[in-house]
């Protein structure tokens, strides 16, 4: 009996990492680009119902919020204001703007932040209304990264909640729920021309790790979860299943979490690691960049595992927390051409991994609250969107190399 439990477990590993290596090599579209630049998309300017009623109860979604943004010190930009005028990411129309000047600059995937609360889909009518009614839509590749975060009230509205920083939204899941959020993403998302699959394997980000872990309550447990996800994406008609950590701003790993980081990547399977934002957050944009890039390094060095590099433009989440002082942002140095620079580092970084796919994410195309957006603005105007097209279209700093 133990040599047939033994025998039983070691065909299941030899399968789970035969599905590991094959989800990791390429990604099969009818037209693959020299580089998937990926953007990611924070769905929140729209009238969503959960939100009107715990959080913007305006009808307009976060723009309640980004509108009262107040400056700091002297020159700092806030509030942010939208070029196109505060637009809701659930308008086709919007969305198709944005899919073609998006495309013409050089963006070709846009990462969807997914989020599930109170047993019910949360901010889902910026992809299911906005990007998938959008006339365009296949011309633009995208995926979802699972925002499995908890949400504490005074963290979206403090305006609203004032210091009240118990919990609003739980992000953990039981097995039900899991297995409905399987069945949602597969038949909703995955089936669809345009969804990123890498190897013929479907691309799902996961943003939380830890909270996925917490929600089965131990790795074996949750290994579980994914190969059943696996499975069902199999029974889809799908050749398997990628699993990506989206490993939220990252930080350079002590060896505790190099090991526990390592731990999870095997017993999970986990496929690919691609940072939501820079790692090493600084006021200064330059010192954040080259933060980021020695983090990527150690990463690069002490998991086994493929990484995506991330760049992102800044940080100024000030309209959310009123408290905030100018020196926790990023206020020095910041620029469309700091951030090119950084871009071609990741550009260069991605041409010397030939043996991985060529994603560079980006944070993000929307995320006025946070400060970090590529959609153009009254300050810089097209400022970031050219520099991503100087950058990958142009290649107007491939002559100078990055640090």
């Amino acid at each position: 009996m133990k040599k047939l439990f033994y025998a039983l477990s070691l065909t299941a590993c030899i399968s789970l990492w035969l599905c590991t290596i094959s989800c990791t090599k390429q990604v099969h579209n009818e037209k693959s680009p020299e580089y998937y630049v990926a953007a990611f998309i924070w769905p929140s300017c729209h009238n969503d119902s959960l939100a009107q009623v715990h959080l913007w109860g305006d009808g307009e979604g976060e723009w309640e919020v980004i509108k009262k943004g107040t400056p700091r010190y002297d020159g700092h930009y806030q509030p942010k204001q939208p070029l196109w005028g505060y637009e809701h990411d659930d308008d086709p129309k919007v969305v198709e703007r944005w899919i073609d000047t998006a495309l013409a600059h050089g963006v070709n995937t846009f990462i969807y932040d997914w989020y599930w609360y109170m047993d019910y889909p949360y901010l889902e009518g910026a992809l299911n209304n906005g990007f998938l009614k959008a006339k365009n839509n296949e011309k633009m590749n995208f995926y979802i990264m699972w925002a499995n975060h908890n949400v504490q009230k005074n963290y979206w509205n403090c305006h609203r909640y004032g210091d009240d920083d118990s919990l609003l939204f739980d992000a953990t899941v039981n097995w039900d729920q899991f297995k409905t959020i399987v069945d949602r993403v597969i038949n909703q998302y995955f089936k669809r021309p345009n969804y990123v699959k890498i190897d013929g394997c479907p691309v799902f980000s996961i943003f939380d790790m830890g909270r996925f872990l917490e929600s089965f309550g131990s790795m074996e447990e949750a290994a579980k979860a994914v190969q059943y996800f696996r499975d069902e994406v199999v029974k889809a008609g799908f050749k398997g299943l990628h699993i990506q950590e989206s490993a939220g701003g990252g930080g350079f790993l002590t060896e505790e979490r190099a090991a526990y980081t390592r731990e999870y990547i095997e017993k999970l399977g986990v496929n690919s690691i691609a940072f939501y934002n820079m790692g090493g957050w600084d006021k200064d944009y330059l010192t954040y960049g080259k933060n980021a890039i020695e983090i990527r390094k150690q990463y690069d060095k002490e998991l086994p595992i493929t990484i995506f590099p991330t760049v992102s433009i800044g940080w100024d989440d000030t309209p959310r927390f009123p408290a905030k002082g100018g020196d926790e942002t990023t206020r020095y140095n910041v620029s469309p051409q700091a951030f090119a620079t950084f871009l071609q580092a990741a550009k260069e970084y991605a041409d010397s991994h030939p043996e991985q796919p060529p994603f560079i994410m980006i944070n993000a195309w929307n995320e006025w609250v946070e400060g970090s957006y590529l959609l153009p603005d009254r300050k810089y105007g097209f400022g970031y969107l050219e520099a991503v097209r100087d950058v990958i279209i142009d290649g107007k700093y491939d002559s100078a190399k990055s640090e």
